[in-house]
């Protein structure tokens, strides 16, 4: 057997060590942070989302909300990757665009819920990276929330969080809103001034714990006289 040496030259590859190939990877995807949170009461729901888009370690924009408004009475908190988040919505919006001028009415939230699913169901082989939850009135005037899969799977909830610190929010909702596991507790009815201060409170929580939430709380109260915005600073460190 021939000696690996007898093909070495000593003046040039006597420092080079070959590891085996290499796989040069390229993705189409990229996590641009940020967290989002519905609520639904009797008469009213609240979307909320932190306003940072970052990458890695670094900040993109401190002025970056995720809520989007779709109609009077429903509107769309997205997070994952930025750009999906940006097409998904103007695709939604064009949506509702044609359904309002084919049947002269504005899609109501449940039914945008259900538009959502197959648009997303749609792309199952290439998923828009989006995690969505839809907040607003049904038919009936009462809070709606509904929550999202990347590939379209949903399923209408009191409440729910998703985004980078999803996995802090939802336990505290659990316990304030949904009284899990609580035993000898009066479970008395959400108002809205309760529920906006506890999404207050749990964003304020967040943004201590996670890089990728923080800068800004923007807060969207909808009722049947409309939505209005709030907006609460959060830590920008």
């Amino acid at each position: 057997m021939l000696s690996s040496n007898t093909f070495v030259d000593p003046g040039k590859m006597k420092d080079y060590h070959y590891t085996g190939p290499v796989e040069h990877r390229f993705s189409p995807y990229s996590f641009n942070g940020g967290t989002v949170l519905a609520v639904a009461g009797e008469d009213f729901a609240i979307v909320a989302s932190d306003t940072r888009l970052s990458e890695g370690y670094s900040i993109h924009s401190r002025d970056s909300p995720k809520c989007y408004k779709l109609t009077d009475t429903t509107v769309i908190g997205c997070s994952g990757f930025h750009g999906d988040c940006l097409t998904l919505t103007k695709i939604i919006d064009a949506r509702l665009k044609m359904y309002k001028h084919s049947n002269n009415k504005t899609m109501t939230s449940g039914a945008i819920a259900a538009m959502l699913s197959t648009i997303l169901y749609g792309r199952r082989f290439f998923p828009y990276y989006v995690y969505n939850i839809i907040g607003g009135l049904d038919e009936h005037g009462k809070g709606a929330v509904y929550s999202f899969d990347p590939v379209g799977s949903y399923q209408r909830d009191t409440y729910k969080a998703g985004g980078s610190a999803s996995a802090m929010l939802q336990p505290l909702l659990d316990n304030q809103i949904g009284f899990k596991n609580m035993e000898g507790v009066q479970h008395v009815p959400l108002t809205q001034d309760k529920a906006v201060q506890l999404v207050k409170d749990v964003f304020i929580s967040a943004a201590e714990r996670d890089v990728y939430t923080g800068d800004a709380l923007r807060v969207c109260i909808i009722t049947k006289e409309g939505i209005s915005e709030q907006t609460v600073p959060l830590r920008k460190d």
